[in-house]
């Protein structure tokens, strides 16, 4: 290429440099330079994909390393620890959710399944640590710390389910009152009437309650709103509503000859369980479904088994209406039922945990999948005697459900009780004006009801889903809640919404305070007012497996909970747990296999592995989780090793100036 010599007659119109200029004005313009670099380590904190999995968004990673030994709990005025590791960890759980003890019990655990671990050889056990720390508190007798001061104001939360019980524990540790009304005799929601007792032992769910309502959470039962008390007696009494009434209606058969008498929904069955008024149940129990609550109608069933030659007053639908069976009925139980569970998706696509499926069969449940129903068959009496079901396909089409049956694949199952556990529905009477036209209410993304400020909803009022789905929306309409009352605007949810690590909670419990800003400057290195070279991308930023070292994790077994498997036989009559708790010893050693994704875990591979001994550890007294080491940008060339080796991706390469 030929260049003009001689001076340029014609002004140029950009340059790069000014006359006898031959540097860069931004080091963005010279990002790579021979073997050094300006980009420089950076530390970023990001959300696990078990955080962003959990609908209740725990900070599972933080309190797991507190229970790995990692983060301390903060020092007392003695110079020693201000409470045990276990409550410290506790406390960092109930932040979130305060039924660790319940969940870490019954949650499919959405967490587990996100897990990075999986990558390597199989997910850690979350939910078994919640279940260790949730009964830890229980045995030791934890109670929640009362709010210091009271706002003065009053929110009224309809529904003691999780949803409403979550609200509420939220609501009052910013200092609100909060009063719960609820139509049934004991507080619980679906955790109580829903799920059968050898799932959510009551004392467990009693404690974990009893707790919330220490902290001066007042309950009204037995009182239903809209027909006990009205709408508008509450909006003139407090200052907030909550709508948490769930969805305890369930769905009938939509089948020819759904409406015979023993043909029962799921939230009937189980409530009628759990009330103690059902005892047995016919010879052979059709349920229809797929999903966890079928799974335990059908255990249920499987442990009550039947009487033989029952009168007509001993037939379950009868007890299932309200009645309570004889004596004599529950000294006859002595024969199980024969249950069969149908769902029209394959067994391996149900929605059910993939563990409780595996425990139906084992008490000899029949699973099976690909029928759907097409009609209830009578006898002249015009009970069921059968179920009629045809195979076959079904798929969801643009978020819709279609079934395609099989034509001339019809056959009947007998049946002297069917069960429909098909879905819920809400029970809007006296609350009509909150129902959307499709069953639910409607609600936005901070959980407030449009059209009526200071109306907020949360749980299966606006779809059916986990209990931890629930436990989550109670606790973000509190923060909405909250703002209403304090007169602010409602803010933007954060894209990833979950509780996180707090660096600089624990860097002020080191007694490493922060300054205020009081003019503009350029960097933080010699400031106080912020963490040089860090960011919090918490709110916005799942971290895959592929930013961190897989390679610096071993194969490491998970330690597994003990678990009961009954047998056709022995299922009967039992009622007893199935799900042992994890020792103090396993539970540490299970939070141990950790990967800590987003965040350091002070494994010392930046220090080991620097070429140019830039990277250090923090002098111990100005040490904190999270701020374990430091570089020397003096010495630091940018060689991202330190990057590459850092095991959980906290460790990102910036470009700095």
């Amino acid at each position: 290429m030929s260049t003009t010599q001689g001076p340029q007659e014609q002004k140029l119109t950009f340059r790069r440099y000014r006359d006898g200029d031959a540097k860069w004005d931004s080091w963005r313009e010279q990002i790579f330079q021979a073997s050094w670099t300006h980009k420089c380590p950076t530390y970023i904190q990001s959300t696990p994909p078990c955080q962003g999995s959990c609908p209740a968004g725990e900070d599972i990673r933080g309190y797991l390393n507190i229970v790995r030994g990692i983060e301390k709990p903060p020092m007392g005025a003695d110079g020693k620890p201000s409470m045990p590791w276990q409550e410290y960890a506790w406390r960092r759980l109930t932040e979130a959710n305060p039924f660790p003890s319940v969940m870490g019990r019954v949650c499919p655990a959405p967490c587990e399944t996100g897990c990075n671990r999986n990558e390597v050889e199989d997910h850690v056990g979350i939910n078994s640590v919640e279940h260790f720390l949730g009964d830890y508190a229980n045995a030791n007798k934890l109670a929640y710390q009362a709010p210091q001061v009271s706002t003065g104001k009053k929110v009224a939360v309809i529904g003691g389910g999780p949803a409403g019980l979550s609200c509420a524990y939220q609501l009052r540790r910013m200092g609100h009152a909060v009063t719960i009304f609820d139509e049934h005799e004991h507080l619980g929601g679906m955790m109580r009437y829903g799920i059968p007792g050898f799932r959510t032992p009551r004392d467990v769910l009693d404690a974990e309650i009893q707790r919330i309502l220490d902290t001066g959470v007042e309950a009204r039962l037995k009182c239903r709103v809209g027909t006990d008390v009205t709408l508008e007696t509450l909006r003139s009494e407090f200052d907030a509503v909550f709508l948490g009434m769930g969805a305890q209606s369930g769905r009938p058969l939509p089948a020819p000859g759904g409406d015979a008498p023993n043909v029962v929904t799921a939230t009937a069955f189980l409530k009628a369980f759990n009330d103690g008024r059902l005892r047995h149940v016919g010879k052979r129990v059709v349920v229809i479904g797929g999903g966890d609550t079928s799974i335990d109608v059908a255990t249920v069933a499987r442990r009550l088994g039947h009487i033989g030659q029952p009168k007509p007053t001993d037939f379950p639908e009868y007890q299932i209406a309200g009645h309570i069976a004889h004596d004599v009925a529950e000294v006859s139980v002595k024969q199980g039922a024969e249950v069969v569970l149908t769902s029209v998706f394959g067994v391996d696509k149900m929605q059910a945990n993939k563990h409780e499926i595996e425990q139906a069969q084992a008490e000899g449940i029949a699973i099976r999948g690909g029928l759907a129903p097409v009609s209830v068959v009578k006898d002249a009496s015009g009970r069921a005697i059968a179920l009629k079901v045809a195979r076959c396909e079904a798929k969801f089409v643009g978020g819709k459900l279609e079934i395609k049956n099989v034509e001339g694949s019809e056959e009947d199952i007998p049946a002297d009780l069917i069960v429909s556990a098909i879905g819920q529905a809400v029970d809007f009477t006296g609350l009509e004006e909150f129902d959307s036209g499709k069953g639910n209410v409607a609600a936005d993304r901070n959980y407030q009801v449009p059209g009526k400020p200071g109306t907020f909803a949360g749980g299966d009022v606006l779809r059916p889903h986990l209990l931890t789905t629930a436990i989550g929306h109670g606790a973000i309409a509190a923060d909405g809640i909250d703002r209403f009352l304090r007169g602010e605007d409602q803010e933007k949810r954060p894209k990833v919404d979950v509780h996180a690590f707090d660096l600089k909670r624990k860097m002020v419990e080191r007694g490493l305070a922060f300054s205020e800003a009081t003019e503009p400057m350029h960097g933080t290195d010699q400031s106080t007012v912020g963490i040089h070279n860090f960011d919090n991308r918490s709110d916005r930023y799942v971290i895959p497996h592929e930013e961190l070292f897989l390679g610096h994790f071993t194969y490491t077994p998970r330690n597994k909970r003990e678990i009961t498997t009954l047998t056709k036989e022995s299922a009967l009559g039992n009622f007893e747990e199935r799900l042992g708790a994890l020792t103090e010893a396993a539970a540490v050693a299970e939070a141990k296999r950790c990967m800590s994704c987003g965040q350091c875990f002070e494994c010392d591979n930046c220090v080991v592995y620097c070429p140019q001994t830039a990277v250090a550890r923090v002098p111990k007294k100005e040490a904190t989780m999270g701020r374990y080491v430091y570089t020397d940008y003096d010495k630091c060339i940018g060689c991202h090793i330190c990057k590459d080796v850092c095991p959980t991706g906290y460790i990102q390469m910036g470009l700095g100036e």
